[in-house]
């Protein structure tokens, strides 16, 4: 069931992705194309508050769409994402954890892409001013556990990491 890379080619490298186009072995001894996007990897952090769970609003280009989302974040060079999760958490929110569960690693869309996507729950939270980065619009929401229910199964948040890790939060805390 494995490929083995013959050759690689690079298509694109960019400050967030880079394109390359691998030649495979296929187990049936061809040959075939596979474009692969790399990505450094991310984080998404779920955080409950006294005041529910926060999620940020915020327009993805790619969609022509404002989408609510939780809280994430590319990982730097050389990161832990742990040390991701704390700082996205706090840009994005202004909270700040005094301790992160993990939760798991996903894959978002492996038929393309080795991005590897980081969930944290957040915990012992501390409310503080959000500072978001330069190009980033957000808004910051809070939702009871009964309305993010409802809006996942109203096909309302579509984000594939958030509806993944709100599902697998709500079904580690059953």
């Amino acid at each position: 069931m494995e490929e083995k890379t013959i050759s690689t080619k690079l298509i694109y490298s960019g400050r967030i992705l880079s394109l390359r186009e691998d030649t495979v072995l296929l187990p049936t001894g061809r040959e075939g194309k596979r474009e692969i996007v790399s990505h450094p990897g991310a984080v998404a952090v779920i955080a409950e508050t006294e005041k529910g769970f926060v999620l940020v609003r915020q327009y993805r280009k790619p969609v022509e769409e404002a989408l609510w989302e939780l809280p994430a974040g590319k990982l730097d060079p050389g990161e832990e994402p742990q040390k991701t999760a704390l700082r996205e958490l706090a840009e994005e929110t202004g909270y700040k954890a005094g301790k992160l569960v993990p939760m798991g690693m996903l894959y978002l869309s492996p038929g393309f892409s080795d991005e590897r996507m980081y969930l944290f729950a957040a915990e012992e939270l501390e409310e503080g001013k959000a500072h978001p980065d330069g190009d980033e619009h957000l808004q910051v929401g809070f939702f009871s556990r009964e309305e993010l229910q409802r809006l996942l199964l109203e096909g309302k948040i579509r984000d594939a990491k958030t509806v993944a890790g709100l599902l697998l939060y709500f079904a580690k805390s059953l």
